[in-house]
């Protein structure tokens, strides 16, 4: 019988030693916040069948905006004042799902390989305890009260230890209480407190790349490392119009601009936002707005465009990419765009979660030639560039 798997992704701390004022687990790299990739990472693999994380009680909403779109996600629950005592929150709530074997994983390593995960769970299944460790390649020395060398060791008998550290689930469930119950809440990693609870624990191999983000430094390489990887560059134009017709006002690009004339269509007809969305859509090759809020559903009569985009930008968070650039171009007499623009692009750069500077603006007229020169209606045209894994379908 196939052993139950579960994973504890530990995001409770407030990992501000790296500099800044949020969370670690929560900037972003490229574009996806740190906490993103590891949970994708177990939720993708076929043999973890619960993915229970363990946040700070203040991070709700920075969580929500971090998981949206991920799915069978377990609800997170509140971690507590140690590392230890947010482990103990998780396993306790994985308690119902019963699981056999449980990882747990610190959620500031965001670059776990599904390789790992599966060597960690066939050693959980054979010594019922392992963690993950690298060689040391560098000579190390002890040092006395003085910063004298005191000793040289063997590094060859010595290993930096990672995660995910795999577990009997009801093993390190009864060790983590036995130490809540000694008043022992100081161990830094599970593999310790499995050693005080006399479980010889077994070392499989880890990954170089398995980095924890704790330094500026660290997420300076992050960066690159990610850019690297987003190697698939992908373009997407998007195209619409809308008729003229009886109204105060138009919607363009998020931002209501008082018009003599208002502007016809099935949802808000924010002319800029839908040709952005067919953009972003043609991008990932994933259809057009009509396939996804076709204009025949009634929910979307009237419904304010800012969704449509949200979803788009959505998508390309849920393959692990980023948007890139966001161009716009409008076509018509009036209204006038320029007075307009930077509103514009703070909107369309809000609903995108992308920095302004990746939004332009531009606007012309057809020199009263054709249907927008006669006032009849008006035109966006948009382009997407995104950036993509490069084994994203």
């Amino acid at each position: 019988m196939t052993a139950r798997v579960a994973a504890v992704v530990v995001a409770g701390g407030r990992g501000y030693r790296v500099g800044g004022e949020v969370p670690k687990q929560y900037r972003d790299i490229a574009g996806e916040p740190v906490i993103r990739p590891a949970l994708l990472a177990f939720l993708g693999h076929s043999r973890v069948g619960a993915v229970q994380p363990v946040i700070h009680p203040d991070d709700q909403e920075a969580f929500a905006a971090a998981t949206a779109g991920l799915k069978n996600l377990s609800a997170p629950v509140p971690g507590g004042v140690t590392r230890q005592a947010s482990v103990r929150a998780g396993l306790e709530a994985l308690q119902a799902a019963a699981p056999d074997l449980v990882l747990i994983h610190d959620a500031a390593r965001p670059f776990l390989s599904g390789d790992l995960i599966s060597r960690a769970i066939a050693a959980a299944e054979q010594y019922g305890a392992a963690v993950p460790a690298v060689a040391i390649t560098d000579t190390v020395k002890k040092i006395d009260e003085q910063d004298m060398v005191s000793e040289t060791l063997d590094r060859g008998r010595l290993r930096t230890v990672q995660t995910p550290q795999a577990f009997s689930f009801g093993l390190i469930v009864d060790l983590h209480r036995r130490a809540a119950a000694a008043g022992r809440e100081d161990f830094t990693d599970d593999a310790a407190l499995a050693e005080w609870g006399g479980q010889r624990v077994r070392v499989f191999a880890g990954e170089v790349t398995n980095v924890k983000l704790t330094t500026q430094d660290d997420f300076a390489r992050a960066e690159a490392r990610r850019m690297a990887a987003l190697s698939d560059v992908r373009t997407g134009n998007g195209f619409d119009v809308h008729a003229f017709g009886d109204g105060d006002h138009v919607m363009l690009a998020g931002i209501r601009i008082p018009n003599e004339r208002g502007v016809t269509g099935h949802s808000d007809a924010d002319v800029a936002l839908h040709a952005l969305v067919d953009a972003i859509l043609g991008a990932l090759a994933e259809g057009d707005i009509g396939v996804h809020f076709p204009p025949s559903d009634p929910q979307w009569r009237g419904a304010s465009s800012d969704r449509f985009l949200a979803f788009a930008c959505e998508r390309v968070r849920a393959r692990s990419g980023v948007i890139a650039h966001l161009d716009v171009t409008i076509v018509c007499e009036t209204p006038r765009v320029g007075p307009h623009r930077d509103a514009m692009r703070a909107r369309i750069a809000e609903i995108a979660d992308v920095p302004i500077g990746r939004v332009a603006i531009k606007a012309t007229t057809s020199e009263k030639m054709g249907f927008t020169g006669r006032g009849e209606g008006i035109v966006a045209m948009a382009t997407a560039t995104v950036r993509l894994p490069w084994n994203a379908s």
